[in-house]
């Protein structure tokens, strides 16, 4: 009959002896994990006599190591005593791993730390900025080439992005206008209530939307949706080395890659603007309808005599700049690409971000100038 595996103490003075006997197996861990629990030494030295064990795996030995460590958190110096070959190679290797799962706390960085490392960035942003800078004069002069010579724009390629960049993202920007002009109306209507003006639900719908909500919400989708898939075509064509055999060929990839996109994108971002005006407006007058009781006839009435045009000029003057802003962002990160597929997702994650960071302080700048000009 096979020994029951079981733990016994005796103590003498200030030391105390752990006798661990039976088998120390996976069948046996429930009940040997109870025995441990109920542990108790009022001595300060114990010795773990493993001479009983008959038989030990992975979870004796994890057991064991795990008794021992629970009486030197209470203050207890344990050693070892009686193990085999086999039991003693199998506490050394459980005591390795259960280091190496429980690294040493790291320390807060020290202040020259932080200093490295901010400059490091600044290093990193100066020399992203000049690249940039370098890719956008290479494009302009590019550009101008294609310019006096008309034939080498490569049509086919720009319209298949214009439909790409244009006609298939205006089901997002629209719902997403509509939905914005809705909740831009509810919420100056519940506000506007309080001094009973709530007729001015239609200049605040009307003018923040041709200003400024329906080119920044249709800049920000496109550049989540169209710039990052520039970098992502051009990235994968880059690590399947389509790009190096153009240029084998003779071939401008800015030229036969960047501009179509480029172009697309600046003719169909003033559209997309435009149908985001319009979708944003018909939000706002039906939420204005439903909840104001002011009629499609009255806001539209409103907005003709009241709002000038010029607001709706602002929005469509910043439609072409973000356009090649997103545009520029997503073919240089594309054309950055090298190594193997994550940098395709690491580059296409840094491309929607700085579009919609450039986008953003584009608007701010623009903003502050056509207030400066009283527009």
């Amino acid at each position: 009959m096979t020994a029951k595996a079981q733990v016994s103490v005796s103590e003498e003075g200030e030391t105390a002896r752990v006798r661990l006997a039976g088998p120390w197996t996976v069948a046996a861990a429930a009940d040997l994990d109870g025995q441990l629990k109920k542990l108790r030494l009022k001595s300060k030295r114990a010795t773990l006599d493993l001479s009983g064990i008959d038989a030990i795996d992975t979870a004796g030995a994890w057991l064991i190591r795990q008794a021992a460590k629970t009486l030197v958190e209470g203050g207890v110096s344990v050693a070892f005593a009686g193990a085999d070959r086999q039991a003693s190679a199998l506490l050394e290797t459980v005591g390795a791993v259960d280091q190496d799962s429980n690294p040493p706390r790291k320390e807060p960085p020290s202040f020259e730390e932080m200093l490295a490392r901010l400059g490091f960035h600044t290093a990193f942003a100066i020399r992203e900025a000049r690249n940039f800078l370098g890719f956008f004069g290479l494009t302009i002069e590019t550009f101008a080439a294609t310019a006096l010579r008309p034939v080498r724009f490569r049509f086919t390629s720009f319209v298949f992005h214009l439909e790409a960049v244009g006609l298939n993202a205006l089901p997002i920007v629209g719902l997403i206008s509509f939905l914005i002009g809705v909740v831009m109306a509810y919420q100056g209507a519940s506000q506007l209530r309080f001094f009973g003006a709530e007729i001015f639900v239609v200049d605040l719908v009307a003018i923040s939307v041709l200003r400024e909500i329906g080119i920044l919400l249709t800049a920000i989708v496109v550049a989540g949706r169209s710039g990052s898939a520039f970098t992502a075509q051009i990235g994968t064509m880059k690590l399947r080395e389509e790009v190096d055999a153009m240029r084998t060929l003779g071939l401008d990839p800015v030229e036969v890659l960047v501009l179509p996109r480029i172009a697309a994108l600046v003719v169909a971002l003033p559209i997309l603007c435009f149908f985001s005006d319009i979708l944003g407006l018909l939000g706002g007058m039906l939420m204005a309808w439903v909840n104001l009781d002011i009629s499609p006839q009255a806001f539209i009435t409103r907005v003709q005599d009241r709002i000038p045009i010029r607001h709706f000029w602002v929005g469509m003057t910043k439609a072409p700049v973000f356009a090649a802003m997103i545009g520029l962002v997503g073919c240089y990160q594309g054309l950055r690409v090298k190594g193997d597929a994550g940098s395709v997702g690491r580059l296409t994650t840094r491309s929607v971000v700085q579009s919609i960071f450039l986008v953003i302080v584009a608007d701010a700048i623009f903003s502050i100038f056509f207030n400066l000009i009283n527009i």
